[in-house]
């Protein structure tokens, strides 16, 4: 799912965003947020923050959990960190009573525009993976995210744009997007992405069935999709496979897609698409929130809808915008078949216990998300959905990290990025402890989290 409007856009874009019929409102604001930007040489030649010490905290390392331990970060790394440390005596020293330390977390699945980078920040989402968004913006920021300065938005990587057919999803929002027809153009389409510096990419799968039932719009066939999938892979990169519905779920897996950037939600997951998924290693990105922002199925009695509930948490609400607020409060119109709730959290429920990797993703900013807080709703409904808490953390930070080849992130180890979030409480007890945010960490440098009056 893709939100209706454009994806992040370098300095410059106002204009040809306009020529695509966009409006001069979001145009300028796209440009506004990379104008405002740093640099890509001003990141590299800012030095990295001298360090500092989180002592006597419970410690979630991305895959275990310490209850006591102390992490040492200089220079904008993790240098040492577990139990009976010896705290520096150069360094200043926070402390960790009561508080959880966790990976800066990683958002599997957003699609990057106007402030959304330094809004996913603000909730401790210190990387995003970028499912669609204009390569040019992609490759401004990849020049710089290797570099250890001090950061005021996440880190982005990105598909850059999606393989889809003409007239496809993904097209209607007025962007160049390049597309395909058939199996002989793959290995070019492909090529051209990574040329354009994609570091995965992604293929929109959303054919019809033999009834004719199915998304209003054309599809690439199974065998461009098949063919896209096999010239990534020969290239040495990952293939995701954009399904809603469970027969191309099934379809996607078997032809050998690394993931799938959605739980199919029109059926829940039978054996066939477990057994392939599981034996061919295959990772879900269920997109649990805005599958639940799209459900139209009214909620019990006296209780609100899941993006108003979960807007109205006082440890979310008073750090998102008023623009985040009215996404996450979205009242859906039509039923869409593949956006049941219920059925995409049996299936999530049933991969997990397959044994299949369950990574955590928002599809921010569609309607019913917002970017950063939507991946701790996101994390809520991963253990409605069977995982346990300490596996919700997980899936949002060391998983997509493996999953993904993010070497640098997703763990709080000796040589790793030191983008580190503090939390009060222990999430590995109640997920939503993760909203609890005591203190953000960008490349060993001090986040400092901004509110918003409320809206009108």
């Amino acid at each position: 799912m893709t939100r209706p409007g454009p994806p992040a856009q370098p300095p410059g874009t106002a204009q040809r965003l306009r020529a695509a019929g966009i409006g001069l409102a979001v145009a300028t604001a796209l440009a506004a947020f990379f104008l405002a930007l740093p640099e890509p040489g001003e990141e590299r030649l800012a030095p990295p923050a001298p360090g500092f010490v989180v002592q006597d905290v419970r410690l979630f390392d991305g895959e275990i959990l310490t209850d006591r331990a102390t992490v040492v970060v200089r220079a904008g790394r993790v240098v040492e960190a577990g139990p009976d440390l010896a705290v520096p005596p150069d360094l200043p020293v926070v402390d960790g009573r009561g508080h959880t330390l966790l990976p800066g977390l990683i958002d599997a699945h957003v699609h990057t525009w106007g402030n959304a980078l330094a809004e996913t920040l603000n909730f401790g989402v210190t990387t995003v993976l970028d499912m669609f968004s204009d390569p040019a913006a992609a490759r401004t920021l990849r020049r710089t995210r290797d570099a250890l300065a001090p950061r005021e938005h996440a880190d982005l990587f990105s598909a850059g744009w999606l393989a889809t057919a003409a007239g496809g999803h993904g097209t209607q929002f007025g962007l160049p997007v390049p597309t395909l027809a058939t199996p002989d153009e793959a290995p070019g389409w492909v090529d051209a992405r990574l040329a354009e510096g994609s570091d995965f990419v992604k293929i929109v799968y959303e054919p019809r069935d033999a009834h004719g039932l199915g998304p209003p719009f054309p599809s690439l066939d199974l065998a461009t999709m098949t063919a896209l999938v096999a010239a990534t892979q020969a290239r040495g990169h990952r293939a995701v496979v954009h399904v809603t519905r469970l027969g191309p779920a099934v379809e996607a897996v078997e032809a050998g897609a690394d993931g799938l950037v959605h739980a199919p939600a029109d059926r829940v997951a039978d054996e066939r698409l477990l057994q392939q998924a599981r034996d061919r290693d295959a990772f879900v990105i269920p997109t649990l929130a805005v599958i639940a922002g799209f459900d139209p199925t009214p909620p019990p009695a006296g209780e609100a809808r899941e993006g108003r509930r979960f807007a109205a948490d006082p440890a979310v609400r008073p750090f998102i915008t008023p623009e985040q607020r009215r996404g996450l409060e979205y009242e859906p119109g039509t039923k869409l078949v593949m956006s049941n709730l219920q059925t995409a959290l049996d299936t999530v429920r049933a991969l997990h216990a397959a044994g299949v990797d369950v990574l955590a993703g928002s599809d921010a900013p569609n309607p019913g998300t917002a970017h950063g807080a939507s991946l701790h709703h996101e994390l809520e409904l991963l253990v409605r959905a069977g995982l346990t808490p300490t596996e919700a953390l997980r899936a949002a930070t060391a998983l997509p990290a493996r999953r993904f080849g993010l070497a640098d992130r997703g763990r709080i180890a000796p040589g790793q990025r030191a983008d580190l979030l503090l939390v009060a409480g222990d999430p590995s007890a109640d997920i939503r402890a993760t909203r609890a945010i005591v203190r953000i960490w960008k490349n060993g440098s001090a986040v400092e989290r901004r509110r918003y009056p409320e809206a009108p």
